[in-house]
């Protein structure tokens, strides 16, 4: 199969695009909503709680974004010049820009003939976007679901700015997740791109391993909240020794790896995310155990602390219900690795292998290639790829033979 170039960028996309840039400002105004509610209802620590995480999964975000701004390609970087762009980033609103960035360029994709330079950008700006999107809903959105929950149980009642918020946080975890990994399979040729059937198992598998984890912190939380305060730091470590030693290489230097690490940590704190190529069957096996295994030691610490007056008789058919929702995310993941993963069709099936391997064997995946700028590029030269999610599609699916191309996209750090 030869390499070809981005998909062409249409209506329906920029749609989503828009869709995806408006739910950003939706959910920083819900936050806000959010936070105002309890302020109201006597509980101002819940609302300084609220607004610190949206306050550092924001911040985290902006990092990222003002760094992969450093190092991206002169050819790559916006128009703006280095001061305003920090200002924006300080205010906030770096991501945003990023946003209206590709909107402007998908408009005029969406009504002109594209050349392939410009769909070429178009690819980087849409990676960098889902990449970051992912690492603020897991900083920001799954925080604030468990807050959330854990409020509506203490009070036994939800307000509508709470049920607002617990939807809208935990659609954002879930379609972040599938955002993201459809970003990676937009590497690879359109055989292998994902389906409707794949998305909609790919959601709902990290829809029912999510469940029963937000759960089990909010019953644990009612009895001992400031026991969270020690649980997460001391999780978050184990997380981030473990992310350390499978030695990642995600950043263009060794202070924003770590930076990317300890956001990777928090993101496994909540649910499963590859960071290293090679077999994954043991690391998510292990992951898997020990996030069950600590949801129910969380939960039988709420069973055998709670008092027997407790006025919540629907928490105990809703615990029954936990486990086999987790399960049952269990037996949608390996369905999906089983059957739809792109692995599957590029590999003969041999038993016990995981799919989620990078060795090959008689088939490949072959990857996309996203081209230099013309003037930057040789008649023969190779391509210019988006590092960053290059790196991680790298821990997903098999790569096929692929020349090095002579300038990644965070290279050349300015």
């Amino acid at each position: 199969m030869a390499a070809r170039g981005p998909a062409r960028f249409g209506p329906w996309q920029w749609l989503l695009a828009a869709a995806g840039a408006a739910a950003a400002v939706w959910d920083a105004g819900a936050d806000v909503w959010v936070a105002v509610g309890y302020a109201r209802a006597g509980q101002p620590g819940c609302a300084a709680l609220g607004l610190g995480l949206w306050a550092a999964g924001s911040a985290a975000r902006q990092a990222c974004s003002w760094l992969w701004f450093r190092s991206d390609p002169s050819t790559l970087r916006p128009e703006l010049s280095r001061r305003p762009l920090a200002a924006l980033h300080l205010l906030q609103l770096g991501f945003l820009y990023r946003c209206l960035r590709a909107l402007r360029l998908g408009w005029r994709l969406c009504r002109e003939e594209a050349t392939e330079e410009e769909r070429d950008h178009m690819a980087f700006l849409t990676h960098d976007i889902s990449m970051l999107r992912l690492f603020e809903t897991f900083l920001e959105n799954a925080p604030q679901l468990a807050v959330l929950l854990y409020s509506v149980l203490r009070t036994n009642k939800a307000e509508p700015s709470q049920g607002m918020g617990i939807c809208t946080a935990l659609l954002c975890v879930t379609w972040s997740l599938l955002d993201y990994h459809q970003s990676l399979r937009s590497f690879l040729q359109d055989k292998y791109e994902m389906g409707w059937g794949s998305s909609v198992i790919y959601f709902l598998w990290n829809l029912f391993l999510l469940c029963p984890r937000i759960l089990a912190l909010a019953l644990f939380a009612l009895l001992w909240p400031y026991g969270v305060a020690v649980h997460f730091p001391l999780v978050w470590l184990a997380m981030f020794i473990w992310v350390s030693l499978q030695g990642t290489d995600f950043m263009e230097s060794p202070g924003p790896e770590q930076l990317y690490r300890a956001m990777v940590a928090v993101i496994l704190y909540f649910s499963w995310f590859n960071v290293a190529p090679g077999r994954t069957l043991y690391r998510s096996i292990i992951y898997h155990s020990f996030i069950l295994l600590d949801s129910t030691l969380l939960t039988l610490a709420w069973l055998w602390g709670h008092p027997p007056e407790e006025q919540r008789p629907y928490l105990i058919p809703v615990l029954c219900a936990a486990l086999p929702c987790y399960l049952l995310g269990l037996l949608l993941r390996v369905t999906y690795y089983g059957w739809l993963h792109p692995n599957v069709r590029a590999q003969p099936r041999s038993g016990g292998d995981e799919v989620d391997a990078e060795g090959r064997h008689d088939g490949v995946v072959e990857f996309r290639s996203i081209s230099e700028p013309s003037e930057l590029r040789s008649v023969s030269g190779p391509d210019l790829v988006n590092s960053r999610l290059r790196c991680l599609a790298r821990s997903h699916f098999p790569l096929s033979a692929l020349a090095e191309p002579r300038l990644l996209n965070g290279a050349a750090a300015v």
